[in-house]
């Protein structure tokens, strides 16, 4: 194991000054390269590997995003947690801009992901009833807490397509969905980490009310890159207090969310397919 916690980085944060002793990774996957290298180093005595969602340099839309290579590639370094950081549009009055919002329910509302590593001889269904890991969410609102960052526990993270925005007719409608925040990665991320068997969870940094508003116009470029910048460094010492406080076991059903999920015949699984999910489905087989 080179590291037990994954920090994935979204828009406007691509590194951690706080980790030490760090060295950088090229992770190889059956499903292509992750995004970026991975950042491995030690934060609050424990080992902890940090990949920028979108490459360094901000390269990759998410559409383009290789979703199912950054999630295996943690898997690959021993990780059992992931802590996502994304960027949000808020769709509630409540929500203001720099602050925080930890989600217990998505709404994928997405068009072109792939949001499975099984199929091609291997049929697998997983329990996302609740999407995220309740034991590591509470660690994460509760290191808010400790870093004096503004934050709701709960709430709905609706997943679009995108690169482009919403439309007024969309964001409206998202509204009377009831939906939270909007962003454009984080359920495709949840789904593969489930069967990965990571915990997961996200921490939802709102960056603007989304074009619902009636401000949403005058909201300027510079003014949201500034409001990124200053979630980045929250982010950075909220995710210092909730790596410092995680337990060191796991006390959730993450790491056993396969076990009766594979409806394959074990005997009817392709030689192929069984070499590709070994690491994902070996102990179960």
């Amino acid at each position: 194991m080179e590291a037990e916690i994954g920090i994935i980085g979204g828009s406007g944060l691509y590194s951690m000054e706080q980790l030490q002793d760090t060295s950088e990774v090229d992770i190889q996957t059956p499903w292509g390269d992750p995004s970026d290298n991975y950042l491995l180093g030690t934060l609050g005595g424990r080992r902890v590997a940090f990949l920028a969602r979108h490459g360094r340099g901000h390269r990759i839309m998410p559409s383009e995003l290789n979703f199912r290579a950054n999630i295996y590639g943690f898997k690959k370094l021993g990780v059992t947690r992931v802590i996502s950081i994304s960027a949000v549009g808020s769709l509630k009055q409540e929500h203001r801009p720099l602050e925080f919002v930890i989600p217990d329910q998505f709404c994928d509302h997405t068009k072109r992901r792939v949001s499975t590593f099984f199929g091609e001889g291997v049929a697998v269904h997983i329990s996302f009833a609740d999407p995220v890991c309740p034991e590591l969410t509470k660690a994460v609102y509760g290191a808010c807490q400790a870093a004096g960052v503004v934050a709701k526990l709960g709430g709905t993270y609706i997943c679009i397509e995108g690169p482009n925005f919403s439309t007024q007719a969309e964001s409206r409608l998202y509204r009377s969905w009831g939906m939270d925040v909007i962003g454009m990665t984080n359920v495709t991320e949840a789904k593969l980490a489930r069967e990965a068997e990571l915990c997961y969870a996200t921490m939802a940094m709102v960056t603007d009310y989304d074009v619902w508003h009636p401000e949403h116009d005058t909201v300027t470029v510079a003014q949201i890159v500034e409001n990124l910048l200053k979630n980045a460094a929250n982010a950075c010492q909220v995710v210092v207090q909730a790596v410092e406080r995680m337990p060191r076991q796991r006390a959730c059903k993450c790491g056993s969310a396969l076990e009766h999920a594979i409806i394959t015949d074990r005997a009817h699984i392709p030689p192929a397919a069984r070499q590709r999910l070994e690491l994902l489905i070996g102990k179960y087989l």
